[in-house]
């Protein structure tokens, strides 16, 4: 059953080329099977949008954008994300492989959580 709950995590990045894929991978690696990742250049002018469009996965939703900030991004990928369950991960960090399963668990638990 919880695998059925889609979850969207949004990555939003301003030239993060050396740090992107590893954040990506990251989301790809979780234990957790149903998501959707956004990541959401925000006018990078490296070569981010070049990495991410390399990856070519599936789930992966890659969206340019003028650089109007983190903010931005984000509420743009929120837009675009078709999850029950949506979040973030900032373009230089990472998830550990079993957090989407915990943040499930705890939705189920308890629904009204926000």
């Amino acid at each position: 059953m919880k695998n059925k709950i889609l979850v969207s995590v949004i990555i939003p990045v301003y030239n993060g080329e050396n740090y992107i894929e590893e954040a990506i991978k990251s989301v790809i690696d979780q234990e957790y099977h149903s998501k959707e990742i956004i990541v959401v250049n925000d006018g990078s002018i490296d070569k981010t949008e070049e990495i991410v469009s390399n990856l070519n996965l599936d789930n992966l939703k890659l969206i340019n954008t003028k650089n109007y900030g983190q903010a931005s991004a984000i509420n743009t990928g929120i837009y675009s994300a078709s999850g029950n369950i949506v979040g973030y991960l900032s373009a230089d960090d990472i998830f550990k492989p079993k957090l989407l399963t915990h943040i499930v668990n705890e939705f189920l638990k308890n629904p009204k959580v926000a």
